[in-house]
């Protein structure tokens, strides 16, 4: 059964500071760097309020972590578990498995390892690893991410945590490249499809490829100014994971003006008939 999700960016604006990860080349170390936003909703009141207004699961974006301290993990793993919701996928929104400088990409294998151990403590399914941002036509790097994602996928599944991927960034920008990951990560990987993500005439053909390999999918629509989706469009999209026969995530996607909560409700009226028994 198809059910209904949200990433905590969609919920951004609410959530407080946001923590970047970011690499510093004069120490040729890992910083955050925190980018201020009022606290409307913390991270720990999230789930309950998620699950009152009918979502499901969650997805939580890395940079809006306040603490990885075992017991703040242990806190936030019993807040779900009492508001009766999935914490379905961490979105670790940092890291280049293809980076050309080896002790910086050495680093970033490191942090992603260590943001997978910390997935399991919080009780997350799932992490979404970044598979890299060199060009899409570079073959070597393609089978060093798919090399290096196998290899986390494989210390993921030793403590309860599925490795996923997504078509972001710019090496899998595109659904050949995407299958190309999956086939040589020997089922060590998995996908998240995302809308927004895919550009070009072959759009709908590439979500309709990924989708069988997905764990869930962003549901990214195109919107216009005033933060109204183009519902034509989002429903091509919504048609060809329906095509493909997927049961699993609708994670919505919001980032325009205005209030969050009511942007998520637009794109929810859409998505609504494709949960469950499915289409429209």
């Amino acid at each position: 059964m198809s059910y209904l999700s949200v990433s905590t960016w969609s919920l951004h604006r609410l959530l407080g500071p946001l923590r970047w990860t970011v690499w510093n080349p004069e120490t040729r170390m890992h910083e955050v760097k925190e980018q201020d936003q009022p606290q409307i909703l913390s991270l720990l009141e999230l789930p309950q309020e998620a699950a009152r207004r009918g979502y499901q699961a969650l997805e939580l974006c890395h940079f809006h972590f306040p603490s990885t301290d075992d017991g703040y993990l242990h806190d936030l793993r019993e807040r779900f578990a009492a508001a009766r919701i999935s914490l379905d996928t961490i979105l670790l929104d940092y890291g280049d498995l293809t980076h050309p400088d080896e002790v910086r990409r050495a680093a970033d294998y490191a942090f992603m390892q260590e943001w997978i151990r910390l997935a399991a403590k919080c009780g997350s399914k799932r992490i979404r690893i970044i598979a890299g941002e060199a060009s899409p036509s570079d073959e070597a790097s393609l089978q060093l991410s798919a090399h290096s994602l196998r290899s986390l996928g494989e210390y993921g599944e030793r403590i309860g945590v599925q490795v996923v991927t997504e078509n972001f960034k710019s090496l899998l920008s595109t659904g050949a490249n995407c299958l190309t990951v999956m086939e040589q990560a020997a089922g060590q990987v998995a996908m998240i499809t995302d809308f927004g993500n895919y550009h070009g005439p072959l759009k709908y053909e590439e979500i309709a490829a990924t989708t069988p390999y997905s764990r869930s999918i962003h549901v990214k629509p195109h919107y216009d100014e005033a933060g109204r989706p183009d519902e034509a469009e989002l429903r091509q999209c919504l048609d060809s994971v329906h095509a493909s026969g997927y049961d699993g995530a609708y994670v919505l996607i919001y980032d325009g003006p205005g209030d969050m909560w009511e942007g998520l409700e637009r794109v929810r009226r859409i998505v609504g008939p494709y949960l469950g028994a499915g289409g429209a």
